[in-house]
């Protein structure tokens, strides 16, 4: 089923609906036992048309992809392997408000704007984020194995018609090399001294919850006191899954060392391969001087680089610290496409300060040493390679294969997942849409299966 909306979970759109007014509402359409709003619709509506030109049958289609989503929902709520934890809504809400931030330039900016916090808009829009992750989930799993060989990409793309071919915008490519700077063991040490402190207080009968608020350095628990719900393996740092899954209800652990400071835990719950737990994190401060050594180490590798006397590729594999590029030339790999070319508003998403430092460069060129945030929150200073740049054209199956092969897979997709959708509606789940979409040409037989 083609998918007419984009689901982003939150757009500036989204958030202007969410910061204003009610208005006059009504359910538009039941899915099982889940509804849809005529405010959903508008919502969805005025996020499309924000983005692509509408047409007289736009809200028809706006409606079936919310009804698709409900169904993903529906059918997610009834598969056991399908848990959406407390951890990964909090780690898609603090990713995406963290970039409509960056675009009002500052937190405080943004919440005069709206009128509210940020933990205002997170406790909102929690259970939507929720449930659009369990729809992703779900559709996953519908789609799970499918795949395109080289032949069906080519006879894919040779059967659009020629004035239909897509015209691609201008794209980058982009590496990094990334240098963390070293903690003092002086730090470190007063780090876990710290939390050696607060453990021994709960020890001693202080409310583990209140010191959370309190100290922990944790954004995505702090505020709710520490704790995180529905953990399953493999979601958070080893360290932490190896004492959650091992200690008994109530008992809390020692204080460790992880990949994002020192933490010690409780275990609220165990129940079957879940965990609840209440966790509380001290970050080792980076000193100046440590932090300045970093960049003048990079300098160095920058400098070899420059001068020829040292492969980007082979730099980054010998010294960068981000194991998840270091290995692969450096190569920055697009989350929302799973390819190697960024649109410029894509690497906006992922970082602002790339898209500022790479207009400078030409393809080829080294950025010096830039300043940033990791994703895990942890000071660091990058160089940044431009190691593509494509000139708008239409789409061709030598430059643009990796597109045109996503492209093949996702009709491959559709097919399947429309078959899902219509094997489901005559299992006979119930669905009742409202008079006023009577004249809607849905893509799929949702009224009578």
């Amino acid at each position: 089923m083609k998918q007419y909306i984009l689901c982003s979970i939150i757009t500036l759109a989204a958030l202007t609906c969410k910061a204003q007014p009610q208005v006059a509402d009504k359910v538009v359409a039941v899915m099982g036992g889940k509804i849809i709003l005529q405010s959903d619709v508008q919502s969805q509506y005025m996020e499309y048309v924000a983005q692509n030109s509408a047409t007289a049958d736009t809200k028809c289609k706006v409606l079936e992809d919310l009804l698709y989503q409900k169904l993903l929902q529906l059918e997610a709520e009834k598969d056991s392997t399908i848990i959406i934890s407390d951890a990964q809504v909090d780690a898609e809400l603090e990713k995406r408000l963290n970039y409509y931030v960056s675009q009002f330039g500052s937190k405080d900016k943004f919440e005069a704007f709206y009128g509210k916090t940020i933990q205002q808009f997170k406790d909102e829009l929690r259970g939507d984020v929720k449930d659009i992750l369990l729809a992703q989930q779900m559709r996953s799993k519908v789609t799970e194995g499918i795949t395109v060989s080289p032949e069906e990409v080519r006879k894919y793309f040779e059967a659009i018609p020629v004035d239909s071919i897509p015209y691609i915008q201008s794209q980058v490519e982009i590496a990094e090399l990334v240098k963390m700077p070293a903690v003092s063991d002086e730090e470190k040490n007063f780090a876990k001294d710290k939390l050696e402190g607060l453990r021994s207080r709960v020890l001693k009968g202080e409310s583990m919850s209140n010191l959370a608020i309190l100290y922990s350095m944790d954004p995505g628990s702090a505020k709710n006191g520490g704790v995180y719900k529905d953990v399953r393996r493999r979601e958070f740092d080893p360290e932490i899954e190896k004492r959650a899954f091992s200690l008994n209800d109530g008992e809390y652990s020692e204080v460790f060392e992880t990949s994002f400071g020192y933490d010690f835990l409780q275990v609220i719950h165990r129940h079957g391969d879940l965990v609840d737990l209440r966790h509380i994190l001290v970050r080792p401060v980076v000193s100046d001087d440590d932090l300045a050594k970093s960049k003048t180490e990079l300098d160095s590798i920058y400098t070899a680089i420059t001068k020829d006397s040292l492969n980007f590729s082979e730099a980054a594999a010998r010294f960068s610290d981000d194991k998840n590029t270091k290995y692969s030339g450096g190569v920055i790999i697009n989350p929302q496409t799973g390819l190697t070319r960024w649109d410029m508003n894509q690497l906006g998403e992922l970082d602002p300060t790339i898209s500022f430092t790479i207009n400078s460069l030409k393809i080829g060129d080294v950025s010096p040493p830039v300043f940033y945030n990791t994703p895990e929150a942890k000071q660091a200073y990058r160089i940044i390679k431009l190691n593509n740049i494509t000139k708008p054209h239409k789409a061709n199956l030598i430059d643009d294969y990796q597109q045109i092969q996503a492209a093949a897979l996702a009709k491959k997709e559709s097919k399947v997942v429309n078959e899902w959708i219509n094997h489901k509606l005559k299992d006979g789940i119930f669905v009742k849409i409202d008079s006023d979409y009577n004249t809607c040409h849905f893509q799929n037989n949702w009224l009578n299966p």
